[in-house]
């Protein structure tokens, strides 16, 4: 059984916070920004990315430095900011924003970090729930909070925690850096690959050394011929084929509930966004008809292709079926092309923008591109052996990219379960040497 020291003094946070309701009267010219329960805050553009929000911003409420932001609660989220930036941003009037008013008894940073512990979390979100704004998108006001037990351990405490947990953080970001860069190598390896072929990889280290794009005769140097085509230079080798050419796209159609208690590997949209991974869901639960899909096909997304989504369709969950929306276009690889060789491809300039100039719908919600739109965009075709070796430079970078996505996961396994522990008192944080 684990014992709690519980020797921290409490104030409400009535008493040592109060609200900011200053408003950008004077309609400055103040970034706005949003808060998400997984961001924070972040500006506007990069949730929307385009301005949703009114011009004239007189009535939006300005936020300092230090200041807490609470969004619009649900029942079980808590959209939470807290700026750390010296200079001030607006957000929407729906929010509700404070400050720290006895800053010599709260760390900012020690507030936030406590706010962001499972026991706080659901505890405002059970406050929001009282009055009634996770079912009607209410704001959660502030004197919804005052009442608000909040432990106060010394000063130098506080900073210590803060200390740790964001040494632990920073691992974190320097995690996600390093993912970033891996993506911008793959991207670049990509432009090179599938303009050059294999020939892309001399290419790079030659450019490497010098400023402005090779001449004929320095790529003919590199045993390098290009060809100019319809779809722009590929290597003299090179076939230029319509994706129908080298995939099969029948569609076969299955309804889960024929086949209730059978459980299925299904990949649909929404999964995709939020863990790249399929479904096991069993057949009862899945309504319309599916497409019955085998191992190894791509699936391409159809519905606004402006948001790419491509999936290569492996055996994640052996022996089960594999099914998919009718939102995706599938494609299975004839023998002419390598599985993973077409995943990339699709991810491609060759076929990504010229998707996205073919949807067709009134709205953003509708817009789709049709099958035969699809399947009659034209792709490079290197021979058979080139593509594997293209492939396998691109998979072992997402490999790459995996290590370093697990890792990042540890380290934020490990903020979460020291940050709840410490604010817990389970773990003494005066006995961690940093």
């Amino acid at each position: 059984m684990i014992h709690l020291k519980n020797n921290w003094p409490t104030k409400k946070l009535g008493e040592i916070c109060e609200e900011r309701k200053e408003k950008n009267i004077k309609n400055l010219n103040l970034p706005v920004y949003t808060v998400s329960h997984i961001h924070g805050l972040i500006p506007y553009q990069k949730i929307f990315y385009k301005q949703v929000h009114s011009k004239d911003t007189r009535n939006y409420k300005v936020v300092k430095h230090n200041d807490f932001v609470f969004g619009l609660p649900t029942k079980d989220t808590l959209p939470l900011g807290y700026l750390s930036l010296e200079n001030e941003i607006l957000v929407s009037p729906a929010y509700t924003v404070f400050s720290i008013k006895q800053k010599n008894l709260l760390y900012p940073r020690f507030l936030f970090y406590l706010f962001k512990t499972e026991k706080y979390k659901w505890r405002i979100i059970e406050i929001a729930k009282a009055q009634s704004a996770t079912r009607h998108g209410l704001p959660l006001k502030f004197t919804h909070l005052e009442n608000l037990e909040i432990p106060l351990p010394p000063l130098p405490i506080q900073q210590k925690i803060v200390k740790v947990l964001d040494t632990i953080q920073s691992a974190v970001e320097i995690q996600e850096k390093i993912i970033e860069k891996t993506k911008e190598l793959k991207k670049s390896l990509m432009n090179l690959l599938f303009h050059y072929g294999l020939a892309g990889l001399r290419v790079k280290e030659l450019m490497s050394s010098r400023v402005g794009e090779l001449k004929s005769e320095e790529l003919e140097k590199l045993g390098l011929k290009l060809k100019k085509t319809e779809i722009g230079e590929i290597p003299e080798h090179w076939e230029v084929v319509k994706i129908k050419d080298v995939h099969k796209w029948k569609v076969n159609l299955i309804n889960p509930k024929d086949f209730p208690n059978e459980e299925f590997e299904y990949y649909s949209i929404p999964a995709f966004h939020e863990k790249g991974l399929p479904l096991r869901i069993y057949g009862k639960k899945i309504g319309s008809s599916k497409i019955l899909i085998e191992p190894g096909t791509i699936l391409f997304g159809k519905l606004n292709p402006k948001l790419p989504k491509v999936w290569l369709a492996r055996n994640f969950y052996e022996g089960l079926r594999k099914i998919a929306t009718t939102e995706f276009l599938p494609l299975i690889p004839t023998e002419k092309i390598d599985p993973f060789f077409s995943f990339y491809l699709m991810e491609s300039w060759f076929v990504l923008p010229i998707a996205q100039a073919a949807v067709d719908g009134s709205t953003t919600s509708r817009q789709r591109i049709s099958p035969d739109s699809f399947y009659s965009i034209k792709i490079p075709l290197p021979p058979l052996p080139e593509q594997q070796e293209i492939a396998e430079i691109l998979q072992t970078i997402d490999q790459k990219i995996e290590i370093e996505k697990r890792k990042k996961e540890l380290c934020e396994e490990l903020f979460k379960t020291m940050l709840n522990k410490i604010m817990s008192q389970e773990i003494d944080v005066e006995k961690i040497e940093i």
